[in-house]
């Protein structure tokens, strides 16, 4: 298959200002995209959500005139999150979604990702044919088939209804007081209702959106402000979603974090004893050992994907499977939704939760992780950092350390300039030194 040029593994993303995400860009964008989606009906219509950076407003109207450029008409749905997106694009037969955001990047990116008009991600042979459409001169259709635009005001609505359709009418919240990090995202006018309207007691985070704070002190990739509200609060629970809420952690009574690999194992137990779960379960690769051996014991089959949810959702298509997700809080649940989706996730747990009467400090206790150590080492050049001979060298002196009590991986990062060293084994003190002497060596290769 001939290579992407701009479509990374979710969508196109980067520096705003800084090719490709400039204005200019994301202006032919819409119109290749609207080229390549009409297939030859005239005003199909596709949805444009976003996330609360400030430049969500830029791209929004950039990308809404190279749409009417090629004749498809636009439903606007504002800020929403991801799998919000991904629904409604499903429910208002559109051809398509488009999402601007950056996900859990900080509010200086921003990126572009599309969703089919089934609610999942685009196929590569769409992605090549939209970049294949850029490379040509973009014309305008005549003034009687340009596109027309409108708001959709009910959009959130229609997303909180559905997502509390995804537990049973009489799983009821009141008896849980929950601390809710909406990360100054896109979940912060729909997560807190969700919870609120099913009977949780909620205390509300990262709620406050100025465009310029998104991901920033609050969110699943920072969840220590989460960790201090829940203890203040006495809360049952945290959940702290990211900035476009298709990622949840999650934190105990005990202000303890609990991680994509708990809440995987968490929701795939309760389904294997309510005879709900198409196995293989899958993971990926950064999965923890600890979540493998749990599934083994369990008797759940399991399997890892390459990172990213497009990889472990293709994956779950291929081996029959309704339920995956990473580390990083990314939980598919194919028996619900189409995407990764925060919310819909936490109230799976929620759902347990309810159910047993077991706290969620409980229901993790039957994972026993093994220490792993994540250390990123930003990289500003195209060259291949990993296969660098010092690299090698530096993993297979670490391989022999470990022996067969662990594991190594390297990779680069699909979202950000980066390497991501990881390092899993028995002995933490061990694993931090690997892992740290690793990213010395891979930071050295930076420089050389």
């Amino acid at each position: 298959m001939k290579m992407k040029r701009y479509f990374g593994t979710d969508g196109i993303r980067g520096t705003v200002g800084v090719p490709p995400i400039t204005p200019d860009f994301i202006l032919k964008l819409g119109w290749a995209t609207g080229r390549v989606l009409a297939n030859g009906h005239n005003k199909n219509k596709i949805l444009i959500g976003k996330d609360t950076r400030i430049s969500g407003y830029m791209f929004e109207s950039a990308l809404q005139a190279g749409l009417s450029a090629a004749g498809m008409d636009i439903r606007l749905l504002g800020p929403m999150p991801t799998p919000a997106i991904a629904y409604l694009t499903r429910t208002f037969h559109a051809v398509a979604g488009i999402v601007i955001s950056a996900s859990h990047n900080p509010f200086q990116d921003n990126g572009i990702k599309f969703f089919s008009g089934s609610g999942t991600k685009l196929p590569d042979e769409i992605e090549l044919a939209i970049e294949a459409e850029m490379e040509k001169e973009m014309k305008t259709v005549a003034s009687d088939r340009l596109g027309k635009a409108e708001r959709i005001d009910d959009a959130a609505g229609r997303y909180i209804e559905f997502c509390k359709s995804t537990i049973p009418f009489d799983a009821n919240l009141k008896s849980l007081k929950i601390v809710v990090d909406c990360a100054n995202g896109a979940t912060y006018h729909v997560a807190p209702n969700v919870f609120r309207e099913l009977g949780a007691n909620v205390e509300v985070i990262g709620a406050q959106p100025n465009g310029l704070n998104i991901n920033t002190g609050y969110g699943a990739t920072q969840p220590q402000a989460l960790q201090t509200a829940v203890l203040y609060q006495n809360a049952d629970l945290g959940i702290a979603l990211d900035g476009d809420g298709d990622r949840v952690l999650m934190v105990d009574a005990k202000g303890e974090i609990v991680d994509g690999d708990e809440l995987l194992f968490i929701i795939a137990k309760d389904r294997q004893q309510n005879n709900q779960l198409q196995e293989p379960v899958i993971g990926t690769i950064m999965s923890n050992l600890g979540l493998e051996q749990a599934f083994k014991k369990q008797g759940i089959a399991f399997e890892r994907a390459a990172v990213g949810d497009r990889h472990v959702i293709k994956m779950l298509q291929q081996q029959g499977g309704n339920l995956g997700g990473e580390a990083s809080g990314h939980i598919v649940c194919l028996d619900r939704t189409t995407t990764g989706d925060g919310i819909i996730t936490a109230l799976q747990v929620l759902e347990v939760i309810v159910k047993t009467g077991l706290p969620l400090h409980i229901l993790k206790s039957a994972i026993q992780k093994y220490p792993q150590v994540m250390i990123n080492v930003p990289i500003d050049s195209k060259i291949d950092i990993i296969s660098q001979k010092s690299v090698q060298t530096a993993v297979k002196a670490a391989e022999q350390q470990l022996q067969e009590n662990g594991r190594i991986l390297l990779r680069p990062s699909g979202t950000e300039p980066l390497i991501r060293v990881m390092v899993e084994g028995t002995n933490k003190q061990q694993v931090d030194n690997i892992a740290y002497q690793l990213a010395e060596a891979v930071k050295q290769a930076v420089h050389c």
